[in-house]
């Protein structure tokens, strides 16, 4: 019974503890987070592949942008989640694009409504040609404070790395 209990714990903390559990994607990696503390994960980075990220608690936001027609809804996970799975210490992440477009993000500002890490558009995965793999998006319908050039310039398409700044 004892053997039974500890086997138990031990299980628990690996599925909680950051760097254990699915640590290896399955599926085409979406998204690499670099920067990370190296004695909890191998190299100082993670790879996400799309499943690896919706484990993290999908999230939706559906509004309009200026960068498409009509409102659709926005699946993925919130950078919130994300930043708080890995445990992130650092003031600062600067977002990357395949495009070599990055942008710099005070973590501060990541909360339970915004931004969203995007990965699915009306139910389909988002390709590199629709702005995937990956595209950070704002509920930008819901108020003027998500339709300002910094939030638009935060909303970056065809990500693929976030970066630690320290």
């Amino acid at each position: 019974m004892l053997k039974q209990m500890i086997l138990v714990c031990v299980a628990l903390i690996l599925l909680v503890t950051p760097g254990f559990g699915q640590t290896q994607p399955k599926g085409p990696v979406i998204l690499t987070v670099t920067g990370l503390d190296e004695a909890a994960f191998p190299g100082g980075q993670m790879a996400y592949d799309r499943e690896m990220l919706a484990a993290l608690g999908e999230a939706s936001i559906t509004t309009s942008s200026i960068w498409t027609e009509g409102t659709h809804v926005f699946d993925g996970v919130r950078l919130i989640d994300l930043i708080r799975a890995l445990k992130i210490d650092a003031p600062v992440l600067r977002l990357h694009a395949l495009n070599k477009y990055s942008v710099e993000f005070p973590v501060t500002e990541a909360t339970q409504v915004a931004p969203l890490l995007a990965f699915a558009m009306d139910g389909v995965p988002m390709s590199v040609r629709d702005k995937g793999p990956v595209w950070v998006i704002y509920p930008y319908d819901s108020s003027a404070a998500y339709r300002t050039d910094q939030i638009f310039s935060r909303s970056i398409w065809q990500l693929d790395r976030i970066e630690l700044l320290r």
